[in-house]
């Protein structure tokens, strides 16, 4: 993962420096991670994060949690909420004494924009501090250039930007960038010319986003994105341990351990579409699970069964009744997963498996049961038992996790930025 800014191999300034200057002190030294050593600022990203994950809380339960006096508490979340990141909610009555007053985080407290690079399509999303989607855009393609993103988001940005008001677009914490990894490799399989995406071998990805956007950019691999997204907003913060499937285009994951999602040390922990799995395979030898577990299979199939597959890529929330080939390619991709997840699992004692993807839910909810029953059928002598469940961010997971980088390096407690001393070779 990279930042486009001071000391960074892009070398691009931060032009939302200046905008985060202007903002309330609070926010901007904690947004800015100002003497992150600070107790002050450590309680401060503790209390948001307990709030982001819990819901709202009252003084006495965030006392209880973080073992602070409620005199220190109080004073800690007034502050935030002076500084318009936390809300109060409806007193709760109907208990001895005076009414507790629960405190939530405030959605205009910060926003955030996320920008996905896939291999078919690429995404622009707006979101509030509660991770909530304000604002969308989708275009498709063949396969992607630098040419051709730059086009998207010069046109897009101030769009989604120009719907906030003034005093809130100052709340921008910043751009998160969510793409693959080596984006010019596999060509072939998603049958783009030879050479076509060479582009990208040595584009500044950040340093041109963040010129086009005025604001401070982070890079990060995309399925990781995906899975910061469960693991913030979604359905992944009930489980402390979780392999996460992501499928785009291509396969890809996650891995969250001890509730904190690791990148590994160049940023590609959780590659996990480059792991071999023991099924058939014409070259010889197990393929990827790439080749067994990713849309673009799909694709294949539908053209082979002249089957028209435009809707995938327009609107992956509502596919077209794709019928028998759907079918094969679930069952495919299940058992695909299935095989996976025990090799995962003889490595890392998960305790949940998350499937997600650019797909309808109920596409998706079919995946999760179909790897359910082939992962039941499976040699697991040795193995703990793992919860395999469908995610909840779907098709925007890429965009909303990219999002999700800005306000996590701004405001998460230390454990959880990811973004710290990673240098991310996404070309």
């Amino acid at each position: 993962m990279t930042e486009a800014g001071e000391g960074s191999r892009q070398g691009a300034g931060r032009p939302g420096e200046s905008a985060l200057a202007q903002l309330p002190s609070t926010f901007a030294e904690i947004a800015s991670g100002a003497d992150q050593s600070g107790v002050r600022l450590y309680n401060e990203r503790l209390l948001l994060s307990l709030v982001r994950r819990f819901g709202p809380l009252s003084k006495i339960e965030v006392a209880r949690l973080t073992g602070l006096s409620v005199q220190s508490t109080s004073a800690i979340m007034n502050r935030l909420q002076t500084d318009g990141l936390l809300k109060r909610e409806a007193p709760l009555r109907g208990r001895v004494g005076q009414p507790t007053i629960p405190m939530s985080l405030d959605p205009d407290g910060a926003y955030s924009l996320g920008l996905k690079i896939g291999r078919r399509s690429c995404d622009l999303v707006l979101v509030d501090f509660r991770g909530t989607l304000r604002q969308r855009a989708h275009r498709t393609f063949a396969f992607p250039t630098p040419e051709r993103i730059l086009d998207f988001v010069g046109e897009q940005a101030p769009l989604l930007v120009g719907s906030l008001t003034e005093a809130q677009r100052r709340r921008i914490a910043g751009v998160g960038v969510a793409m693959p990894f080596q984006l010019w490799t596999w060509e072939a399989e998603i049958a783009a010319p030879a050479g076509a995406m060479a582009g990208w071998r040595d584009f500044d990805t950040a340093g041109e986003i963040a010129k086009a956007c005025a604001y401070p950019v982070l890079l990060c691999n995309d399925a990781t994105a995906a899975c910061a997204a469960e693991f913030f907003f979604g359905r992944g913060w009930r489980y402390r341990d979780f392999l996460y499937f992501f499928l785009g285009a291509f396969i890809g994951g996650g891995i969250v351990l001890d509730g904190a999602l690791r990148i590994g040390r160049t940023g590609n922990a959780g590659a996990i579409g480059s792991m071999p799995v023991a099924m058939r395979s014409d070259a010889g030898g197990p393929p990827q699970l790439i080749a067994c577990a990713s849309i673009y299979q799909l694709e294949r199939r539908l053209a082979a069964a002249g089957v028209d597959a435009s809707s995938i890529w327009a609107t992956p929330d509502a596919w077209a009744d794709f019928g028998a080939p759907l079918d094969a390619w679930i069952e495919e991709t299940a058992e695909a997963l299935a095989c996976a997840s025990v090799a995962a699992i003889s490595v890392v004692d998960f305790e949940a498996i998350v499937i997600d993807g650019e797909m309808p839910a109920a596409v998706r909810d079919r995946l999760t049961a179909r790897t359910t029953e082939a992962f039941e059928t499976m040699d697991r002598r040795g193995l703990s038992d793992v919860a395999i469940a469908s995610g909840t961010v779907g098709a925007d997971a890429g965009a909303i996790g990219g999002a999700a980088l800005p306000l996590v390096k701004a405001f998460g407690r230390d454990r959880e930025v990811l973004l710290k001393d990673v240098v991310a070779q996404a070309g």
